[in-house]
């Protein structure tokens, strides 16, 4: 295809695949007949090319069942398209939603924090007038939106405000000497000022996390509007992926250190961090993991007595193989319950290579994790006890090539899945009991539909005696075939090679399809 317009044709027509990116559970609800269902919330993007940006939407799904298996499951309405919404999450009893909405007012950028309550916005908060801290954080690596167990207080991560720097020869405006709200807004911000330092560099994360330096974590009193940035974070450290305490104690967060550099921390996650903790009464900080590795991804159990995250070496390569860690919150011991895996084991497995955790993981008993994890040249869904550290695939049997847990409440399990010639498609299923050999039964939500001029496989090769490692002798690597279904006789396909991975040297010959 060396046409321009038959592209442009190709495009368009691949483009209208949504992509999915989150999902939430409702609680469950029993209607007056007294069946149980549980409302799901989905949201999704697509590139709208006449726009030229990418579209996000939502689209809700009820799921009738008997805690143990799907009864019924449909739609609930059409896709509805999501507009200035940076964050947004549903109270844990269901009867209230937050989202921090950023909209343009006069030409200025500005941030909500907002408050629905059924069909009623209970409050609309101002963030940037409040001038308590800098944009609130949005991205995967630091932001977080978490209500308290108590539901009164909302916990997110922000940028750290910043004094604001002048020139030295910036003279104090007369008008000042005025009574009124604004000009004594105007006076504090001009006794906060920096003279000298509008051209100071401030390093932040790098690439995808720009303009983010210094986050702070925040709290929303609810009832009292009142916002605060909790003291007690050392300054040598940037917190982030934060929830609440059991008992709404306090704060537990990831926090990096800045030193030696902050660059480059979403591609390069083996950067030193820890996993704390910091008291809301005595604003104390507490280190709960090793400060000589990375660490991501905590996640408390439903019993609100162990945390799960991923543990890696600091620095190596980027997305090496991680470990388990689970810390319990009253003996205050920590635990490996996955090790890192050189290579692959008898049974299969190659490893943990999730760069995170699904922010719902746990099973309802709290005594297993499901974790979405690359296995050679697919994507698995795994489970693993903590108690024995034992593993078991609930996907290796699937044709689909990709599985993503999106959430997971009370063993009812929400995943996308697709494969090289399948966009996402969207489905349920519960999670058998701990003793039992039953495979998860699949219920499709949303289906997708499979392009049928895309062939795809998965080819194993093994080097040559000559080029064998001497160090981890006889292993073999993957490679994922793409290829059209149908090629007329005589027509010649060239090859595009993509290598990534840890190998250090690959030969590849050239090879033409027919």
């Amino acid at each position: 295809m060396t046409n321009p317009e038959e592209i442009a044709r190709l495009y368009r027509e691949l483009s209208l695949f949504p992509s999915l990116s989150r999902a939430d559970l409702g609680p469950v609800v029993t209607s007056q007949y007294g069946g149980k269902y549980s409302n799901i919330y989905t949201e999704w993007s697509q590139r709208d090319l006449e726009r030229n940006e990418n579209v996000k939407f939502c689209r809700q799904y009820i799921v009738f069942h008997d805690d143990k298996s799907v009864v019924y499951s449909g739609a609930s309405g059409n896709c509805t398209e999501i507009k200035g919404e940076l964050l947004s999450k549903d109270s844990p009893s269901g009867e209230m939603k937050a989202v921090v909405r950023e909209c343009t007012i006069k030409g200025e950028d500005k941030q909500f924090l907002e408050i629905w309550s059924k069909n009623i916005k209970m409050k609309s908060i101002n963030l940037t007038a409040l001038k308590k801290h800098g944009k609130v954080f949005e991205d995967e690596q630091f932001g977080c939106l978490v209500w308290s167990h108590s539901e009164t207080h909302l916990l997110y991560v922000a940028e750290r405000k910043r004094p604001k720097a002048e020139s030295f020869f910036q003279t104090e405006s007369p008008e000042l000497s005025s009574i009124g709200d604004e000009e004594e807004t105007m006076r504090v911000e001009k006794k906060e000022s920096v003279k000298g330092e509008q051209f100071v560099f401030h390093e932040d994360w790098g690439e995808a996390l720009v303009n983010k330096s210094c986050p702070v974590l925040c709290v929303l009193d609810i009832e009292g509007d009142n916002v605060s940035v909790l003291e007690g974070v050392p300054e040598s450290i940037s917190p982030g992926q934060a929830f609440w305490a059991p008992g709404d104690t306090g704060v537990v967060f990831v926090g990096w250190w800045h030193e030696p550099f902050r660059l480059g921390l979403k591609y390069c996650p083996n950067r030193r961090s820890s996993l704390f903790y910091v008291d809301l009464m005595g604003g104390k900080c507490e280190q709960l993991s090793s400060g000589t590795s990375a660490v991501c991804s905590p996640r408390l159990s439903p019993d609100q007595c162990r945390i799960v995250y991923l543990e890696c070496s600091v620095y190596g390569p980027h997305m090496q193989c991680s470990r388990i860690c689970m810390y319990d919150w009253y003996t205050k011991k920590t635990s490996v319950v996955v090790d890192v895996v050189n290579r692959p084991r008898e049974d299969g497995f190659t490893g943990i290579y999730s760069s995170q955790l699904s922010p719902q993981c746990w099973s309802a008993d709290s005594q297993r994790i499901i974790v979405a994890c690359p296995q050679r040249s697919r994507k698995d869904l795994l489970m693993v006890d903590i108690s024995t550290g034992s593993i078991t695939s609930l996907t290796s049997k699937s044709d689909v090539g990709n599985w993503c847990l999106l959430n997971m409440e009370r063993d009812l399990m929400v995943v996308g899945c697709s494969s090289p010639n399948c966009p996402p498609s969207l489905r349920v299923g519960f999670l058998p009991a701990r003793d039992s050999q039953d495979e998860v039964v699949w219920v499709t939500l949303e289906d997708s539909q499979t392009l049928p001029d895309i062939d795809w496989q998965i080819l194993t090769f093994t080097p040559p005696p000559e080029q064998d490692n001497s160090q981890y002798p006889g292993l073999d690597f993957e490679a994922l075939l793409i290829k059209p279904k149908e090629v007329k006789d005589g027509v010649k396909l060239p090859l595009i090679v993509s290598p990534h991975g840890r190998l250090l040297s690959l030969r590849f010959y050239c090879m033409q399809t027919k």
